[in-house]
């Protein structure tokens, strides 16, 4: 059985377009995962630690039979493939690949907590799920992601940098 799941793409160090473009490459992997969509790729300013390069951002919908622990196993061993290197919280990294959404799953554990909880807060998160996924209800806040995006008050410089599908759709 399949179910779908939204991943959240980031990178602000060396080649980011290549790091997002090789983190949904090696994420499409049939019949284990596929990627069903991609977002735009978006060029967004940091938040919380600002002294540091801005970030390309983007969320793909995915099907998988890997349960949420052995798709959270396949998006870390990615992120250590493509060089994820963590000094600090919050600071620079290659690549991250977040679990935003796993079905309606709702998960709380102390290395995995489902939905991703800081979606509601985060616009370089929530404007790419909603120009995918506008009407997928957050299982805890019980609102759509459009409805999620019109309440935001943290703004960050966004801008389109462009398509990175590279017909996984």
């Amino acid at each position: 059985m399949t179910s779908v799941a939204y991943i959240g793409i980031g990178s602000n160090e060396g080649n980011r377009l290549l790091h997002c473009r090789e983190a949904l490459s090696r994420l499409h992997v049939p019949p284990t995962v596929r990627v069903k969509m991609v977002s735009s790729l978006y060029e967004t300013d940091p938040m919380d630690y600002l002294d540091q390069a801005r970030f390309y951002n983007a969320v793909a919908e995915i099907e998988t039979v890997y349960s949420p622990r052995g798709l959270l196993n396949c998006c870390q061993t990615i992120e250590a493939d493509l060089g994820k290197r963590v000094f600090f919280p919050k600071g620079p990294r290659a690549i991250d690949l977040d679990i935003l959404f796993y079905g309606q799953d709702v998960i709380a554990e102390p290395d995995m907590v489902i939905p991703h909880p800081s979606i509601a807060v985060r616009p370089f998160v929530l404007i790419p799920l909603a120009e995918i996924a506008p009407l997928w209800v957050h299982p805890v806040l019980c609102k759509t992601i459009q409805a999620l995006c019109s309440e935001l008050t943290t703004i960050l410089r966004m801008e389109t940098v462009q398509q990175i599908n590279h017909g996984f759709c």
